[in-house]
């Protein structure tokens, strides 16, 4: 399986066509740039959209600033041509520079859009915590080589785990007696982030398989709500009015609802996952992890009880209910297809349990 090429193909001279890029800035505007491509360069550039530029005379700049640009260029260096280009005062409202690089590189092909892949789904199915961990860093290696389309699985297990982050401490995250008390799988996974309280059944967690390409030109900190913009609208319709608390936790103005975590790979795999408590039973949270008054000082709560804020409580649906309507809301929005898991995806996974995610020297790589 093989993700679908982008929408158009760069050409180095006058002859292949007008390039046509289009890009929606989340919570912002949409941006439209057509140019040509002569000699390897930008020409005849137009600038479009439903943004907002003041004063009128800088449309016109921006686009003798993109003109002449070699389309190699990097997102960095177009944002930085249309930044210089400004005139003192500039204001840009529902886009910005950035966003403009965006637009040029998927005018390019060398950024694509959800629409340029074919999406499949994954539907929640039971298995252990650690080969869930190790299906994270298979599926991305796998849809970074072009072996995978980009996929949106869930994840289903039974035993109650805690998910660390790539280089948070064991020592300093876990109290040890509540996790021999309360039998805990204690497994570290790829990405950054924090520690994730996980319960069968008292969360939803999914993670996002994608080409690196969907967030060129996006900075680190955009992605999160740029990946999630599905889910919002999905929590939208079980009645939940959610957003993003930078970085990576998603919040109602009841509390922290989840949170996301990011792992992007040499091959142009990327991983986005989030978990999402729904019935989460804070006590036992506490007494499984150490969440100190740092971490906590910038919430604006003292209590990590307080903090968090289940779906359970907050819709009365039933948690397969909100999994059904996040996958729909999924689907509908990309045109995803139902896809299962490999019998080789599976057996990699196992190796990679035996050989990594399930060894001492990689949950203790950071004491």
């Amino acid at each position: 399986m093989t993700s679908h090429p982008a929408a158009t193909t760069p050409s180095t001279d006058d002859d292949g066509g007008r390039h046509h890029g289009e890009y929606k800035v989340p919570g912002g505007k949409l941006v439209v740039a057509d140019f040509d491509v002569v000699d390897g360069v930008l020409a005849n550039v137009s600038l479009s959209g439903d943004f907002f530029l003041e004063p009128d005379e800088a449309l016109p700049e921006i686009n003798r600033a993109l003109t002449g640009l070699p389309m190699d260029a990097s997102a960095a260096d177009i944002a930085d041509a249309v930044t210089a280009a400004l005139p003192e005062g500039t204001v840009l409202f529902g886009f910005s520079a950035d966003a403009v690089a965006v637009t040029v590189r998927r005018a390019l092909a060398k950024a694509t859009g959800w629409a340029d892949h074919h999406w499949n789904i994954i539907a929640p199915s039971v298995l252990p915590t650690h080969v869930n961990v190790a299906l994270d860093e298979v599926l991305t290696e796998e849809v970074g080589a072009g072996r995978r389309n980009p996929t949106l699985r869930f994840w289903d297990w039974e035993e109650p785990s805690v998910v660390i982050g790539s280089f948070q401490s064991v020592r300093n995250e876990l109290h040890p007696e509540g996790v021999a008390r309360h039998g805990i799988s204690v497994v570290r996974r790829i990405s950054g982030g924090g520690a994730m309280f996980m319960e069968a059944g008292n969360c939803i967690t999914y993670s996002l398989y994608l080409p690196q390409t969907l967030v060129d030109g996006i900075s680190f900190a955009d992605s999160y709500r740029f990946l999630d913009a599905w889910v919002m609208a999905a929590l939208e319709k079980v009645g939940i009015s959610a957003f993003y608390v930078p970085l990576n936790d998603i919040a109602t103005e009841h509390g922290k609802i989840g949170g996301a975590a990011q792992k992007r790979l040499a091959n142009g795999g990327m991983l986005h996952h989030v978990t999402m408590s729904y019935d989460i039973d804070a006590e036992k949270m506490v007494e499984v992890l150490r969440i100190g008054k740092e971490k906590l000082s910038d919430k604006g709560t003292r209590s990590a009880k307080k903090r968090v804020d289940p779906l359970r409580r907050q819709t009365g649906l039933a948690r397969a209910e909100i999994v059904a309507a996040m996958m729909d809301v999924f689907a509908e929005r990309y045109g995803a297809t139902p896809s299962v898991l490999t019998d080789a995806e599976l057996e990699a996974a196992r190796r990679r349990v035996e050989t990594k995610f399930g060894t001492t020297e990689w949950l203790h790589r950071v004491p």
